[in-house]
């Protein structure tokens, strides 16, 4: 019961109490009407984040057809070797190796980012840095003392913190670059926002049919409400 109201008052804070003091998370540019981010989201998911969070209320037909892209370049861009056009996309590690590796089983990422917010994702993804005294080495400014490595270290490189005293306290105002990957500065930013614009997806495939159909909807009830209105005052027109 402790443990479930622990976690019922962690739910119940501001996204941003979870930022190292001194850090502010950093805005998203999310856009899902932008297919060519959305596809190359899909695609760094599946390479770097599928093999621990599955996303199970999507398929891979889903993304072909919300995505305006063929069927058969979804199965050789993004989903990952032998997978069918149908599957859902879930994660290949089980419980008992998860278990195992990590101490729990890395958490199912769907609603991740109605959860968490895409800026939170956003900031959670680029603020790894060193941390010799944690058990896999790196630790997070967004989410301290995570269990869970850097999955895009190949592409960023290693970051390092920059501490200040703040009332007697050392927290954290800046992470600088100590090792680049594969990517530049510029081009891993781009890569976590086109993750992060998925995941924003994910939560909510319909979401630009939902705000296409906003405005109908709204004409509706405008166009009833002044009907309606018209109509009582006819009935009431001859009582006084």
């Amino acid at each position: 019961m402790k443990k479930l109201l622990q976690t019922c008052l962690l739910l119940l804070m501001p996204l941003g109490v979870f930022a190292s003091a001194g850090m502010e998370l950093e805005d998203a540019d999310i856009d899902l009407s932008n297919k060519k981010s959305l596809e190359n989201g899909a695609h760094l998911y599946v390479q770097y984040c599928l093999g621990c969070h599955s996303t199970k209320y999507i398929r891979y037909l889903n993304i072909a057809d919300d995505f305006d892209i063929d069927q058969e370049e979804i199965l050789e861009k993004v989903a990952p070797d032998g997978a069918g056009i149908y599957d859902k996309m879930l994660s290949a590690m089980n419980a008992h190796d998860a278990k195992k590796w990590f101490g729990t089983k890395p958490p199912d990422l769907s609603l991740i980012a109605r959860s968490r917010g895409a800026d939170w994702l956003y900031s959670y993804l680029r603020g790894f840095y060193i941390d010799t005294k944690k058990p896999l080495g790196v630790n997070n400014t967004v989410f301290p003392d995570v269990g869970m490595p850097n999955p895009l270290w190949q592409l960023q490189g290693t970051q390092e913190a920059i501490y200040e005293n703040i009332d007697g306290q050392n927290v954290i105002t800046e992470l600088t670059l100590v090792e680049q990957g594969t990517m530049t500065p510029e081009e891993f930013d781009q890569a976590v926002n086109d993750i992060v614009n998925f995941l924003v997806y994910a939560g909510e495939p319909i979401q630009e049919e939902r705000r296409s159909m906003g405005k109908y909807v709204l004409f509706f009830i405008f166009m009833f409400g002044l009907l309606a209105y018209l109509l009582k005052r006819e009935y009431w027109k001859d009582i006084h």
